[in-house]
């Protein structure tokens, strides 16, 4: 019987499997991205609680990006679970810090799966996931931007966190040249 769903699908058991884990991956960061929401929101950040939120709609689509192209192969995907989120930081900087390594993540877990289609010969899903490496280039590029304003602004001068929270939402990544917004 398990042959003959095979059968069904170009996928590999391998890569279904490690595309199951990245559905996974996208979930558990959407569902984080929320609790930092959160946290900015109770804290007073509005505009690192909006940037958030944007982040989590992003993941939750990249999730179900992979969760269809996993379907429309004739694989089996999985809904993921999520849960243990943490929803308490130490600090704004402590939040964009966190993202900042959720999204290096993200991209060496990516890299893990073009790694296994280039051993599998599956083109069509290293291809597939090229989008998503280039993704990963801005997801990290605004993640790091937004660290460094911490030391740029410097968030223990008089009104430090406030100009790092409204400088937020100036910070883009646009087409492949890196570009701060001119608002």
């Amino acid at each position: 019987m398990k042959d003959l769903v095979r059968l069904k699908t170009s996928l590999s058991e391998e890569i279904e499997n490690i595309l199951n884990e990245q559905v996974k991956i996208e979930g558990v960061s959407s569902s984080k991205y929320l609790a930092m929401a959160s946290w900015c929101g109770e804290h007073g950040f509005e505009n690192s609680e909006a940037f958030f939120m944007n982040q989590s709609e992003e993941e939750r689509k990249h999730m179900l990006k992979i969760f269809k192209y996993i379907a429309d192969v004739g694989g089996k995907p999985f809904s993921p679970e999520v849960s243990n989120l943490n929803h308490e930081f130490g600090s704004l900087r402590e939040v964009f810090e966190t993202a900042l390594e959720q999204e290096i993540g993200v991209t060496r877990a990516i890299h893990r799966i073009v790694e296994a289609c280039r051993k599998a010969n599956d083109y069509t899903t290293e291809q597939f996931m090229q989008w998503f490496i280039q993704e990963q280039i801005e997801e990290e590029y605004i993640a790091r931007r937004i660290v460094e304003l911490f030391d740029v602004i410097g968030e223990d001068t008089p009104g430090g966190l406030y100009m790092i929270d409204n400088a937020i939402t100036k910070v883009t990544y646009a087409g492949g040249v890196a570009a701060e917004s001119a608002a």
